[in-house]
C-alpha cells in the first residue's frame, strides 16, 4: 500500500503525465483537491473507485482517511493541483504520514508557471536580460513570508518574477516592483493558465492595474503574475548554444589528433 502524491497539472486534463494517469488508474481510492482540479481527471480513477474531494477537509481529516486505506491495504491516488514541490502543502502530510510508517510516493505534475509562460510563448530566461526565474508570492493567511523574502528584495534582481497567490495585492505588487524594474517593464497576467476559460492580460508595470479593471470578469484568484523584460523582448542576444562555431559535446568543431597528417 502507498499513498501516492500527484501532481495534476495546471488544468488542462492531457497536461497531467503517463505516470499520473496510470497511478490514478490502478488507486482505488483517490483524494483530489477539488477546487483546483478539473474533473476531467478524475475518468483516469477504477470504475469502483472511492473518490472523495478533500477541499472541505482538514488535514486530520485526510489523514484518516489515508489510514482507513493503509489498513486496507489499498493505494491511494492523492491529486495537488499543479506540481507538488510549490505551495502544495504537500509536506505537512509527508511528514506525518512518515511519522506513521505509511509509505509514500511523489510524482511531479506540470507546475502553473511552465503553463503561463507557454501561453505566453515566452522564454522566461533570455541571454543576456534573465537567467533566472523566482517563484514568489506575497504574505498570506495560510502561510507569512521568512523576512528575507520580501519582494523588493527578489526586484533587486532584476530576473523574471512569476508571482503566485498575488492578484487581490496587484497595487501592492506594482508599488513594490516599480523602483527597480522602472513603470514600461513588460508584465502580464495569465488567468488560469491550460483552462478553457485561460485569459492573458499584456502590459507594462504600469499599467498593469488598469489593464486588469477594464476586463470584463473579475479575476480575483487563480491567476498567476509576472514581470520581467524577459516577457517582450525582441532584441535580446542569441544563446551560443546552437551558434555554428560553438565547440559542444554532440556537435564537436576541434577533434585530437588520431595520429593522421
Amino acid at each position: 500500500m502507498t499513498v501516492h502524491f500527484i501532481g495534476a497539472g495546471p488544468g488542462a486534463p492531457d497536461l497531467l503525465t503517463l505516470r499520473g494517469r496510470d497511478l490514478i488508474a490502478a488507486s482505488p481510492i483517490c483524494l483530489y483537491a477539488g477546487s483546483l482540479i478539473p474533473e476531467a481527471v478524475l475518468t483516469h480513477c477504477p470504475p469502483d473507485a472511492r473518490v472523495i474531494n478533500t477541499a472541505p477537509l482538514d488535514l486530520e481529516a485526510i489523514l484518516a482517511e489515508c489510514r482507513r486505506a493503509h489498513a486496507e491495504g489499498l493505494d491511494v491516488a492523492r491529486l495537488h493541483s499543479g506540481d507538488l514541490s510549490i505551495w502544495s502543502a504537500m509536506g505537512e502530510q509527508l511528514r506525518r504520514l512518515r511519522a506513521e510508517g505509511i509509505p509514500v510516493s511523489v510524482t511531479p505534475g506540470v507546475p502553473a508557471f511552465a503553463a503561463a509562460a507557454a501561453a505566453l510563448q515566452a522564454e522566461l530566461t533570455l541571454p543576456g536580460l534573465a537567467q533566472s526565474l523566482v517563484l514568489t508570492r506575497t504574505p498570506g493567511r495560510a502561510s507569512a513570508m521568512p523576512p528575507g523574502e520580501s519582494l523588493a528584495n527578489f526586484a533587486k534582481t532584476g530576473t523574471t518574477l512569476a508571482i503566485h497567490l498575488s492578484i487581490h495585492k496587484l497595487a501592492e505588487v506594482v508599488q513594490t516592483l516599480t523602483p527597480a524594474y522602472g513603470p514600461d517593464c513588460p508584465a502580464a497576467i495569465v488567468y488560469r493558465a491550460s483552462w478553457p476559460d485561460e485569459r492573458i492580460l499584456r502590459a507594462t508595470l504600469a499599467n498593469l492595474e488598469v489593464t486588469l479593471q477594464r476586463e470584463k470578469h473579475a479575476i480575483e484568484r487563480t491567476a498567476l503574475i509576472l514581470v520581467g523584460p524577459a516577457l517582450a523582448a525582441e532584441a535580446f542576444q542569441e544563446s551560443r548554444l546552437y551558434a555554428a562555431d560553438y565547440d559542444r559535446r554532440f556537435r564537436p568543431k576541434s577533434v585530437e589528433g588520431d595520429g593522421d597528417d
